[in-house]
C-alpha cells in the first residue's frame, strides 16, 4: 500500500486517480507529478514498484498539500471574516458567498429546514 502525504492511496485505482486522494492535488496536478516522477499514468498504485513509490513521494513535497493547505484555506477565510468584509460576513452567518440566491436553493450552506410556524387566523 503506498502512502503518501499521510493519506493511504487506494491500491486498485490508475495512479492519476490515486493521487487525487491527497487534498490540494486534482487531475491535473497528478498527471504533473507522475510525468516528473517518471511513472504511467495507467499503472495501478499496488503495481507501483518502491522506487517509484519514492519518487512520486519526492514529486509531491515541492507542492503545498493536505494540512499546510487546510490551514492556509483556513488563514484566509478567517482574515476575510476579520476585516468584515462581503465575503467575510456571509461567511460568518452560514450564506453563499458568490451571489447565488438564497430564497429556494443553497441547502448545502444553509443547512437542514428550520420551519417557522404561521400565525394561526382569528376565528369569528
Amino acid at each position: 500500500m503506498a502512502r503518501i502525504a499521510g493519506v493511504d492511496l487506494p491500491k486498485q485505482k490508475r495512479g492519476v486517480i490515486g493521487l487525487t486522494y491527497i487534498f490540494g492535488i486534482g487531475k491535473s496536478r497528478a498527471k504533473e507529478i507522475l510525468e516528473k516522477a517518471q511513472v504511467s499514468e495507467d499503472t495501478k498504485v499496488n503495481d507501483w514498484a518502491d522506487d517509484e513509490i519514492a519518487r512520486v513521494r519526492e514529486a509531491v513535497s515541492s507542492y503545498k498539500i493536505e494540512g499546510e493547505l487546510r490551514s492556509e484555506v483556513q488563514l484566509s477565510i478567517k482574515r476575510l471574516m476579520d476585516i468584515g468584509c462581503h465575503r467575510g460576513i456571509r461567511h460568518r452567518s452560514g450564506l453563499p458567498l458568490r451571489g447565488q440566491r438564497t430564497k429556494n436553493n443553497s441547502r448545502t450552506r444553509k443547512g437542514k429546514r428550520k420551519t417557522v410556524a404561521n400565525k394561526k387566523k382569528a376565528t369569528k
